[in-house]
């Protein structure tokens, strides 16, 4: 069965996809003053799954040049919306399956990069995952506000139903 933290980081991804339904190429990459555009949002959680779920296995980058794009410290960009979500559709699909495999002694130990373990545990990569997924849904909430949306979803959705608690 599928770690409960798994479910959290779909629910997360799914609260990402519904919160951005209707948003047009125009405003996907349309910036306010130094906020990030909703496109950037999109390809720098790819990038950031990518990182942790296909790169820091060993496995091939599937979206080449996304860090430089929106990686982690990267100067702000307007990446095309659709090629974003593209490339995140693309690494959450090829990242499922490692996250569905995880067990909880998996989540307690370190990946090795170029010699060395990660600093975070697989479990606390995990959670931090979660919690940037839930900051930049924010984040892109209030550009949907400043591009005059109206009727927005409310957060968080149906967790209820979609990522109840249950035990570990």
């Amino acid at each position: 069965m599928t770690h409960p933290l798994v479910d959290q980081l779909r629910f997360a991804r799914s609260e990402l996809v519904r919160g951005l339904d209707s948003v047009t190429e125009e405003e996907g990459i349309r910036r306010f003053g130094p906020i990030n555009s909703i496109s950037w949002i999109v390809g720098h959680l790819a990038y950031q799954e990518q990182t942790f779920w296909i790169e820091r296995r060993g496995l091939p980058i599937l979206v080449p040049g996304l860090h430089d794009l929106v990686g982690f410290r990267q100067p702000a960009s307007t990446p095309p919306l659709d090629e974003m979500w593209s490339a995140w559709r693309t690494i959450t699909a090829a990242a499922d399956p490692v996250l569905d495999a995880l067990t909880i002694d998996d989540l307690e130990a370190h990946l090795t990069v170029n010699g060395q373990p990660t600093r975070e545990s697989v479990g606390t990569m995990l959670r931090r995952t979660i919690g940037h997924y839930w900051f930049h849904n924010g984040e892109a909430q209030a550009i949907r506000q400043l591009l005059d949306h109206t009727d927005l979803p409310q957060f968080v959705g149906n967790i209820g139903k979609e990522a109840p608690y249950r035990r570990e």
